[in-house]
């Protein structure tokens, strides 16, 4: 990269300052009279000045002017180029009047002051483009630094959400199984069995950021019956899906934090239990999910909760979907809650939406 750029480098000075040199040779031969030696002043010059910004861009460099602010480069900018104008002069004053192209006697102090300002302007013009160019590149590799940073942010987030569910998930399938234990070992035989089911589920998402609705829907069942057992005749459920859905993929976990929500803060607190049901659709080209359970849902839980089911489920609708993603969570009727989520089937945004 490093030779490219500096090929680049070359090749734009070389062909900057020979640009300048002909179009001056041009409007000297075409306004007023020429002489060939001209053309060998002209030619020096560009040399000269070739030589010069090369010398400036390693002062430059050295001097680490590009990491200064602009208040401290202008003035630094702007002294820089009246010294190299001044010397350039000097050393093209030096070669006219020591290979007798121009008389010393034309050089009159109001021609001198505009060739001055002539070469010290050509300087401050190189030196506007140099730094115009690093800026350019500095600022497009910054965006691309950010965008590796936003987007290693967001692979942590979502790792950090599914870390987060796991360990609770976990918890409550445990504390279903201990309570079969000694009144029913054949059914904590099968509980082990669902458990087991789940954990391989749990460890094989630690790799997935999505996976097909019907392997979730799977795992809702079990978590499901693992509850079921715990709560018995307090605890209801049906799923319904279409075939065309469950193939939709989907982030792991989603659906059964919602599940676990609506029996951890509604079913759980009604000494009559409750239902959930599941329904999962495509409409309209999106999958729609769409969950009721018995309870009652606070606002606040959302706006204040720590660890919350729904909060997750936002976070992660938000960092992989965006603004393709539709999420509400409300009370109907009397004692129930719908939750409702929409995502594309096309797949993963990564943006941001609104809820």
């Amino acid at each position: 990269m490093n030779l490219t750029r500096n090929w680049i480098y070359w090749i734009s000075q070389f062909s900057g300052w020979t640009l300048f040199v002909l179009l001056n040779i041009i409007i000297s031969s075409t306004f007023e009279e020429f002489k060939s030696e001209f053309i060998y002043s002209w030619i020096f010059l560009g040399i000269a000045g070739l030589a010069l910004s090369h010398l400036h861009r390693n002062f430059i460099r050295k001097r680490g002017w590009k990491n200064l602010s602009l208040r401290l480069i202008v003035p630094r900018i702007l002294i820089a180029s009246l010294i190299l104008g001044s010397i350039l002069f000097i050393f093209v004053f030096l070669f006219n009047v020591g290979f007798k192209i121009v008389p010393i006697e034309q050089y009159q102090i109001g021609g001198v002051i505009a060739r001055l300002v002539n070469l010290s302007s050509l300087f401050l013009f190189w030196s506007v483009i140099y730094f115009a160019v690093h800026y350019l590149e500095n600022y497009k590799k910054a965006e691309i630094e950010s965008l590796i940073f936003e987007a290693a942010v967001k692979d942590f987030e979502l790792k950090t959400l599914k870390a987060q569910l796991n360990p609770h998930f976990i918890f409550n399938a445990m504390n279903s199984i201990r309570a079969l234990i000694e009144e029913d070992p054949e059914s904590a035989k099968e509980a082990v069995t669902k458990l087991s089911n789940l954990m391989r589920y749990t460890l094989k998402i630690e790799r997935s950021e999505t996976v097909p609705l019907a392997e979730e829907i799977r795992t809702i069942k079990d978590y499901l019956d693992l509850e079921k057992i715990r709560f018995e005749e307090r605890l209801n459920y049906t799923i319904d899906s279409t075939a065309e859905a469950e193939r939709v993929e989907i982030p792991p976990m989603m659906i059964q934090t919602l599940v676990e929500n609506g029996i951890k803060h509604g079913i759980s607190k009604s000494t009559s239990g409750g239902k959930i049901n599941i329904d999962c659709k495509i409409d309209t080209g999106k999958l729609k999910i769409t969950i009721i359970n018995t309870g009652t849902f606070n606002e606040e839980q959302l706006k204040n909760s720590k660890g919350f089911g729904v909060s997750n489920t936002i976070q992660r609708l938000n960092l992989l979907y965006g603004e393709e993603a539709f999420f509400i969570i409300k009370n109907i009727n009397h004692n129930q809650v719908i939750t409702e989520v929409r995502i594309p089937v096309g797949g993963i945004k990564h943006e941001s939406f609104n809820y």
